[in-house]
């Protein structure tokens, strides 16, 4: 288990958009002490710089994305012996990039600065990146909602989707079309955002039922 300190203490800054309909609703931590696998992304830990003593996981959810029902985004914290940051990696469309700059200079103390991809929150060390992304603009536009419900690898089971879903996810997120301002703004992340891992993909499910009594009523 994890202090509430510590995980404040290396939490990210986030920049989002200014016109950003959709924040955080719940982060998930995890502090990894050792070699193994993510509890909530599919990826391994190998621990095999010396300099490191343990990686704190961020699962940073959201009840939406534009396109879809259900958004789960990460960003990943090495820190080291001496308590100091020693690189961030961050999700970046079911991938992940670095998200520290060689030169550190998205580095406020022990708090890596991220901005969130307007409507989508894949996260970038600089905004000029999301320049590259071809659907830009149509994503959080004509194409807002156009995924419904999404059902991952780890809520298999816990619940399901169907057309009458989706259709109803759309209807509801093309309420939301915008189009980015491209001026970033940071997100204060309210303390009692921050849950275990196991906490949230209990809630997780519970969470979606709830809604969807809500935009199909």
């Amino acid at each position: 288990m994890w202090d509430l300190n510590l995980v404040s203490r290396y939490a990210p800054f986030i920049y989002y958009d200014r016109l950003e309909p959709f924040y955080p609703v719940r982060i998930g931590v995890t502090v990894l002490s050792q070699a193994g696998p993510s509890p909530s992304f599919s990826r391994e830990f190998q621990f095999q710089d010396e300099r490191l003593d343990f990686i704190i996981e961020y699962a940073v959810y959201y009840d939406y994305d534009i396109q879809h029902l259900y958004d789960l985004e990460h960003v990943w914290i090495y820190v080291a012996k001496d308590g100091s940051v020693l690189d961030c990696e961050a999700s970046f469309h079911g991938k992940y990039l670095r998200g520290l700059l060689k030169d550190r200079s998205n580095l406020e103390q022990t708090h890596v600065r991220l901005y969130s991809q307007p409507g989508k929150h894949a996260f970038a060390p600089f905004v000029q990146l999301f320049d590259l992304i071809p659907n830009m603009e149509a994503c959080t536009d004509v194409d807002a909602g156009k995924a419904g419900l999404i059902v991952t690898t780890p809520f298999k089971g816990a619940y399901e989707t169907n057309d009458e879903i989706n259709h109803s996810v759309c209807e509801f997120l093309q309420g939301y079309r915008f189009k980015p301002s491209m001026e970033f703004k940071r997100y204060i992340l309210p303390e009692d955002i921050y849950v275990t891992w196991e906490t949230l993909h209990l809630e997780i499910p519970i969470r979606i039922r709830h809604i969807l009594e809500q935009i199909m009523t």
